[in-house]
């Protein structure tokens, strides 16, 4: 009996296994369309990420609801999907759809959000819409188009190796430049020296893209800015350092209009000329920054810590000295003791001094 209620109980757990087998077999075949959507999301994902650091992907920043984001144009992400095909692979059973499609779903994955400029009138002066804005607004209508649509990126870009090692080297300049004072005196020279040098570079070159400005506008009413980028206040650092100027989008100047700020030119010119100022100004203008550069280079805390003691020491003498003419102009006010008009005391020692006198006469 036993036995056989041992042998009952052993098939009977087999037939449990053989249960929990079917159940995880059912669950794991649930689990299988979350985990190919949880794959594909996945796959957009690192889909998205290559087209964005894809260096042949034209794109700008501009400023979206007071946020800076990287966008891009329709019309560049079809030519771009056209000319990588290859790209699509990363896609996998999703490889073999149309560009359209594709963007689609990295909109309803919020990978990209589609934009319009808020700017749509054009601007005085301009023949068409500015082709990158510099602000943006989210479209109403979330669907892809390559008709004048901008679309953003909304998800962070992961930082290059060299950018976070950059940003450990912030703190370390801001404590050197803290430091500056008490650095050896050929260090600072070569720090003075090599900061003059670049902001001299940096004003020569903005006078002399505006002299190069002025004058071809002037002569042939062209708007050619090189390094057209210097100024802008969103630029990445290559578009910084852009040196071909723009394509002159602006409607062409008048012929009035270039001859009056030639003759202001002109005018400012000699005026500045004729208020210039002599050899002697210029020396003691040289003479004075001279002097405020080596108080600059010549401090140290030692220098300074000498002179906070030698201005003790100079306080602590006017206080005794003024104590002592205090004291000195105390006892002149006692031995002369000053009389007011009409004081019988007065009178009775001049009486006296007048007694003293006519004595003496008498005598002689």
């Amino acid at each position: 009996m036993k036995k056989a209620g041992g042998g009952g109980g052993g098939g009977g757990g087999a037939a449990a296994d053989k249960k929990r087998g079917r159940r995880s077999y059912a669950e794991s075949a649930a689990d299988a369309p979350t985990r190919k959507q949880a794959v594909k999301k996945d796959v957009f994902q690192i889909f998205a990420e290559k087209v964005r650091d894809h260096k042949d992907l034209e794109s700008r920043w501009a400023v979206l609801q007071e946020t800076r984001v990287e966008y891009f144009r329709g019309k560049d992400f079809v030519s771009f999907l056209r000319n990588h095909a290859e790209l699509k692979d990363l896609l996998e059973s999703d490889k073999h759809l149309e560009v359209e499609d594709i963007a689609n779903i990295l909109l309803r994955k919020n990978l990209i959000v589609r934009c319009d400029r808020v700017v749509k009138t054009v601007r005085p002066g301009k023949r068409k819409l500015s082709t990158w804005p510099a602000h943006l607004e989210i479209f109403a209508d979330q669907v892809f188009s390559d008709n004048d649509a901008f679309f953003a990126w909304t998800f962070v870009n992961r930082r290059p190796l060299w950018q976070t090692l950059l940003s450990f080297c912030w703190p370390v300049l801001t404590l050197a430049i803290c430091l500056f004072p008490v650095y050896p005196h050929q260090v600072k020279l070569f720090i003075l020296y090599f900061c003059a040098g670049a902001l001299l570079l940096i004003l020569c070159l903005l006078l002399l893209r505006a002299l190069i400005f002025g004058g071809l506008w002037v002569i042939l009413g062209k708007r050619v800015w090189f390094f057209p980028n210097i100024l802008a206040e969103e630029a990445t650092l290559k578009e910084l350092f852009q040196f071909w100027p723009k394509k002159d989008e602006g409607e062409r100047p008048k012929w009035t209009a270039r001859l009056f700020y030639a003759i202001v030119a002109v005018l400012v010119i000699l005026l500045l000329r004729h208020h210039a100022p002599d050899e002697a100004a210029r020396a003691r203008y040289q003479q004075r920054v001279s002097n405020i550069i080596d108080d600059v280079l010549e401090w140290s805390p030692r220098l300074a810590l000498s002179g906070m003691m030698e201005k003790q020491v100079v306080n602590v003498t006017d206080s005794n000295n003024n104590v002592t003419d205090g004291s000195k102009a105390g006892a002149e006010t006692v031995a002369e003791p000053e009389y007011t008009e009409g004081d019988p005391v007065a009178d009775q020692f001049e009486e006296e001094e007048i007694q003293d006198v006519g004595h003496t006469d008498h005598r002689y």
